[in-house]
């Protein structure tokens, strides 16, 4: 039987990515490497009363996805991060220590501080285009009949 190990969080960058040698770097085989933290905040009813519980994960991007979200991995910035649990095991002074981070192998930008409001673009990111749009880069719908709508009347189904 194989063990699973899946994890799935959103949350809010603690900080700017790159404000320090340790955020943002190239291994020795020349594959990028970003550390962020996120805030996770989850609520939970304590008697009559919700109380908001904040918890921190590390977590580790590697390859062309670290290299491609840098310049957008800003302090309260919202991400969904699907990855794995690691744990690092270490010993300092004699005394056995252990720290557990999540490695990501998919990071999507969400919603978030300092976005433009819904609707529009946010100034640096890129624009998204589907590979059958008209050149002149809008958007057209294919027509179903005469009924004004992008959707037919009847569904087939």
């Amino acid at each position: 039987m194989t063990d699973l190990n899946h994890v799935v969080l959103i949350g809010r960058l603690t900080k700017d990515l790159g404000t320090d040698e340790r955020s943002f770097g190239y291994v020795a085989n020349g594959q990028a490497r970003a550390n962020v933290s996120i805030a996770v905040n989850r609520s939970k009813k304590t008697g009559d009363q919700w109380t908001d519980e904040v918890n921190y994960f590390d977590i580790t991007i590697w390859g062309k996805t670290a290299e491609n979200l840098k310049p957008y991995l800003t302090k309260g910035k919202m991400i969904a991060v699907d990855g794995y649990l690691k744990q690092d095991r270490w010993e300092k002074d004699g005394q056995k220590m252990s720290k557990v981070s999540v490695v990501a192998n998919n990071v999507q930008l969400l919603g978030g501080k300092g976005d433009a409001a819904p609707g529009q673009a946010v100034p640096g990111a890129p624009k998204f285009q589907p590979n059958n749009a008209p050149a002149g880069g809008g958007y057209s719908s294919e027509s179903y009949g005469d009924t004004g709508s992008d959707f037919p009347e009847d569904i087939p189904f």
